[in-house]
């Protein structure tokens, strides 16, 4: 069986696992986690021993049939048992969440002064119908519903307007959980910090987008609370001025306005010649009572402000729980190495070269890159190279048991062509749906012969990519030759997590 495109934690698991991933791929050797590799110096608080010792423990817990993602977060939770003791900034940074939901209590309480700051700017004892903080409230609302709606039916997320203010608190957020703990540099920390900031990021953006909308809400709250606290106080009055307006268009905007409010009030916005009699002029002082205004405005902000942004926030909480349960990380070698000592045995490998066998050099490049990814006892089963029309008879090949990944293996010299290295893509592909599957292609004899005309190799890549696209197979073009063993590893793990991703939607159901 292939083994997931991605593994599946919750919150607490995900972090679990993104700290012990960065401690291990910092302190220990390329093949981190492995048994039989070099020791640390004795002062790293992580060791071989102490991963060798983590590994036993979660199989042990877990055992070796149990599900991929509950394995590695057992083997997580186990192992920072052991290191959190050793290591202050580790065990800082585990216990600094980053989130509370004392963040809604502030958040309301914020909102509510605000508003109720705002509602004593409006003047102490006169309400001017058409400029309280109320509109400004109402029509700021309204836009951000709008902008809501429009980034719900086009379905693009924090990329409109509308979660502008949101993606910048949840990228403040994240900078602040990358900055912590405070505590001296250490490198699998930053690196862990950077991680979570990535993987986290929707789940920042759903908890802040609850935080505003809360906010919101109370800011409405406190603006009805400054209303009629001003009322119990002060003897409020109301009227309107308007240099453009007349009385009718007044009426027209305020029956309309408060339309929501009157019905569910019963107070009913007065006529126009009412309104007309409401008009101040200069030196005048207002003589309508505001307390019938004071109650459609109350009731305007709960139907349109209070009442939709506590459901808009509930919605958001409850993304934001759906989310925390279930925070995907793609299977990189550090994960596929692991589900390697858990499932026992080694990872096989088949490889079929096209039209000519892999030097050498190159032969041993691509066997280095397959150990920084499965292990090092990966077994390559090199193939005789597939004759040009010869393609399709090559996928009846067998796989044997334990093969993780099939290998189409090609000179990045040759010309890509649908009908030859494409039809053998696309037989190894259809031979064995679910398996991963991944197109070679070695740059080391076209870099000998071209590799200082850079335009030359960027148009050959090209091609290739267009023929792994066409194919519907994952594409990595390397100099197996001398390729840094780092660099190559960060690339051909990006390669394989594309094979797995692949082969996920191509495998058969059940």
């Amino acid at each position: 069986m292939p083994p997931p495109a991605s593994l599946c934690f919750d919150e607490t698991g995900a972090r679990q696992v993104l700290l012990l991933r960065a401690v291990e791929t910092a302190t220990l050797p390329v093949a981190a986690a492995s048994p039989g590799r070099s020791v640390p110096p004795a002062a790293a608080p992580w060791s071989a021993e102490d991963a060798d010792w983590a590994t036993r423990q979660a199989l042990q817990a877990a055992g070796g049939d149990g599900s991929a993602s509950h394995f590695i977060a057992e083997r997580a939770r186990l192992a920072l048992q052991r290191l959190a003791p050793r290591d202050a900034v580790a065990a800082r940074w585990l216990a600094w969440r980053g989130w509370s939901s004392a963040w809604l209590l502030w958040a309301a309480l914020a909102g509510a002064a605000a508003g109720v700051a705002a509602d004593s700017l409006g003047g102490s004892q006169r309400i001017n119908l058409l400029a309280p903080p109320v509109w400004a409230v109402l029509a700021w609302n309204l836009a951000v519903y709008a902008l809501l709606l429009v980034q719900t039916v086009l379905g693009r997320g924090g990329a409109l307007p509308a979660a502008g203010l949101r993606s910048w608190f949840a990228r403040a957020m994240a900078r602040g959980f990358a900055a912590a703990p405070r505590l001296p540099a250490a490198p699998a920390v930053a690196q862990a910090s950077a991680a979570w900031a990535r993987l986290s990021a929707p789940l920042l953006l759903a908890r802040v987008g609850a935080v505003l909308h809360v906010a919101a809400a109370a800011l409405a709250l406190g603006l009805i609370a400054g209303l009629y606290l001003r009322g119990l106080v002060l003897d409020i009055r109301v009227g309107w001025q308007s240099t453009f307006l007349g009385a009718g268009t007044v009426h027209a905007l305020l029956a309309g306005g408060l339309a929501p409010a009157s019905a569910l009030t019963g107070v009913a916005v007065p006529g126009v010649e009412a309104i007309a009699a409401l008009r101040l002029a200069p030196g005048v002082p207002a003589s309508a009572s505001a307390a019938p205004w004071i109650h459609l405005y109350a009731a305007t902000l709960a139907v349109l402000v209070i009442l939709p942004r506590a459901l808009l926030a509930a919605v958001s909480l409850w993304r934001a729980r759906q989310v925390s349960a279930k925070l995907a990380l793609p299977l990189d070698a550090y994960f596929r190495r692991l589900l390697r000592q858990q499932h026992g045995g080694e990872a096989r490998v088949q490889v079929r070269p096209h039209a000519a066998a892999a030097a050498a050099p190159s032969a041993l490049g691509l066997r280095a890159l397959l150990e920084a990814s499965f292990g090092p006892g990966v077994q390559l089963q090199m193939l005789e190279p597939t004759a040009f029309g010869d393609e399709d008879a090559a996928a009846a090949t067998g796989i044997d048991p334990g093969t993780v990944l099939r290998v189409a293996l090609f000179d990045l010299g040759a010309t890509p062509e649908a009908d030859s290295q494409g039809r053998l893509v696309r037989a190894l592909c259809q031979a064995a749906p679910g398996l991963p599957h991944l197109m070679v292609v070695d740059e080391a004899g076209f870099a000998r012969r071209f590799g200082g005309l850079a335009d030359r190799m960027a148009e050959r890549r090209a091609a290739w990519q267009r023929l792994a696209d066409d194919s519907g197979c994952a594409l990595l073009c390397i100099d197996l030759e001398r390729t840094d063993p780092a660099e190559g590893a960060t690339r051909a793990d990006a390669a394989l997590a594309r094979a797995s991703e692949r082969a996920a939607v191509d495998a058969p159901a059940g």
